[in-house]
């Protein structure tokens, strides 16, 4: 019989994704945003032929997708490899060159909503007010703009537009802990919670109807909940909540009077559609795990949606019964049985504080006896049931990988979430050292066989580990990571400065837990291998960050690799770049493994 190769490691890392996608006013087309050819553009495809055809040539990451509802253009955004500064470009139904809509150097314009009949187009930008942001709408016939709210205190978003256009909702978000809502109508500025000045977050709001919006928000509560407001009345009502999980990704579904909505906590999310007359609500089985956006088109229902063994895939379920996988990606000559679930854990931390985490295990004819500390980024994001090459095919080379949601971690509740405002270096550092010593006891991982990689705030963590843990691993790679929270502080987007006191802490009034917390700190005692990797547009870390450590380790004559791409930012958005970066770390690992 013939034997074939193992698959290689291109064949992982050439896996398509998909970033986000709209659905045709018709309902005959979708067009999403993947990197097919090896850079992200916007692609195509007919429902009824199931083929993708090439809509864009920009070869950049696009922010955001939308078609005009009466089939004239369609919307785009997209930085310039890596820099967030997102403009917003229109192209023909047909594809080809888009043409500037929203453009200047240097500032940045993000999507809000298109108008019904699509000749307004409602953002934010930093244009004339960097560190809060405006509000703004442009007549895309007319190319007339209006300043319609100047962020002040906070940075403001838009959430959505009344139907008649009258109103909008938007938030102000105080520091990272509160993010205020609040509706626009005729020079009145109504507070969507009652909640006067209490911490709370309202995250998403929908239109109704003019006068009645449905609300995600945690007011009073750990979790996100589905509440309703009524503008006349100022009534808040809670609708749904869900104990335990955080609600997220309203979408209106008006041809039915429902709504659907995500519920998630740690690793997995949940899709629920709630009836609004009866006030039914009812769990909508899936063929994925996680839940990227939703789409309602005439009652239909589409969705994005991955796994932790399946890419990126587009669906279609007409009847929540049933569900249409549109799109077929997945991994080049490995079969889904060769592919790793993993398993979620749960261990008692330092202080007795509950960490979940996810746990990777090679097959046993494949494990190596090494584990793999991967701190997630953020540090308020959380590691889930994503499908990541790069771990599937460590895992495939007999990796096993470890990776906790230490507190600060989404999903958890608001007091978890909250517990790493200001204390970025003390308690997941200890959450994750915990959670070390507690997959040794329970055999899963060996004491002297731990290597630690990790990318922005993981890299960090990974830095800090380097510096005030090394004994514990054999080597470390850093991807993008902070080195000191002073630079971090000062070089951070204007928009983010005030989220950053709060979460990193202040310069001057919280200088010594900065000095306490920065890896820098600890550079002299960085004394294993490492290797770094850096984009060179990087708006979030940026590249001195990295310079620093790998030049201190250079002047010691240690054992430093440092790669830094020039045509990327805060992640790898090329294919080929992608490759590169992986093999690098995989050869560099494979060269401390006994």
């Amino acid at each position: 019989m013939i034997t074939f190769k193992q698959a290689s490691m291109e064949s992982y890392f050439r896996t398509l994704n998909i970033t986000d996608f709209d659905v045709s006013p018709q309902q005959d087309e979708i067009i999403y945003s993947t990197n097919l050819n090896g850079h992200y553009n916007l692609w195509a495809m007919k429902l009824d032929k199931g083929y993708p055809y090439q809509m864009t040539n920009t070869n950049q990451m696009n922010s955001f997708v939308k078609y005009d509802p009466s089939g004239r253009y369609i919307l785009t955004g997209y930085d310039f490899d890596g820099d967030e500064d997102y403009h917003v470009y229109a192209f023909p139904p047909t594809g080809g060159e888009t043409t500037p809509i929203l453009q200047k150097k240097g500032e940045k314009y993000y999507y809000g909503e298109l108008s019904k009949d699509g000749n307004t187009f409602y953002y934010v930008t930093s244009e004339g007010n960097p560190s809060f942001l405006n509000i703004c709408r442009i007549n895309l016939e007319t190319n007339e703009k209006e300043v319609l709210l100047s962020g002040d205190v906070g940075p403001s978003y838009l959430y959505s537009v009344s139907p008649d256009e009258s109103s909008f909702a938007y938030s102000k978000s105080i520091g990272n802990t509160s993010a205020f809502g609040y509706i626009a109508r005729n020079q009145e500025h109504i507070l969507i919670s009652p909640a006067g000045e209490e911490a709370h977050r309202v995250s998403q709001v929908e239109y109704l109807t003019n006068d009645e919006v449905l609300v995600l928000s945690n007011f009073g509560s750990e979790f996100t909940y589905l509440a309703s407001f009524h503008l006349q009345t100022k009534t808040f009502e809670k609708l749904v909540e869900l104990d335990g999980f955080e609600l997220s990704q309203l979408t209106l579904d008006s041809t039915n009077n429902r709504v659907f909505f995500v519920a998630g906590r740690g690793a997995e999310d949940h899709l629920y559609v709630y009836e609004l007359e009866t006030k039914k609500l009812d769990r909508v089985d899936k063929p994925f795990d996680i839940v990227d956006k939703i789409v309602i088109k005439n009652g239909h229902l589409y969705t994005l949606g991955r796994s932790s063994v399946t890419p990126a895939n587009l669906y279609r379920s007409e009847q929540l019964n049933d569900w249409e996988q549109l799109t077929e990606h997945q991994l080049l000559g490995v079969k889904e049985s060769e592919l790793i679930q993993p398993e979620v854990l749960s261990y008692s931390s330092f202080d007795g504080l509950e960490i979940e985490a996810l746990y990777f295990s090679p097959k046993k004819e494949l494990d190596n006896g090494y584990t793999i500390l991967w701190p997630h980024g953020g540090p308020q994001w959380a590691e889930r049931k994503n499908f990541r090459a790069i771990f599937q095919y460590l895992c495939s080379q007999g990796y096993r990988i470890f990776t906790p949601n230490f507190r600060g971690s989404t999903g958890y509740g608001e007091s978890f979430l909250k517990l790493v405002n200001k204390d970025w270096g003390g308690g997941p550092r200890l959450d994750i050292i915990a959670g070390m010593d507690w997959l040794i006891e329970q055999g899963k991982a060996s004491t002297d066989k731990w290597f630690c990689i990790g990318g922005s705030y993981g890299g960090y963590m990974t830095l800090l580990l380097h510096g005030r843990h090394s004994d514990r691993f054999k080597a470390f790679v850093d991807i993008f990571g902070p080195s000191n929270l002073f630079t971090t502080l000062e070089t951070a987007p204007e928009h983010w400065k005030a989220a950053d006191a709060e979460s990193i802490g202040d310069a001057v009034i919280d200088r010594e837990k900065l000095i306490e917390d920065s890896p820098m700190t600890y550079i002299d005692a960085m004394n294993k291998p490492m290797l770094v990797i850096q984009g060179a547009n990087d708006p979030r870390v940026v590249k001195v960050e990295s310079d620093v450590i790998v030049e201190a380790m250079q002047s010691r004559g240690q054992d430093v690799e440092y790669l830094v791409l020039e045509d990327e930012g805060h992640g790898f958005s090329k294919t080929e770049n992608a490759i590169k970066v992986y093999k690098t770390m995989v050869s560099f690992l494979q060269k401390y493994v006994d």
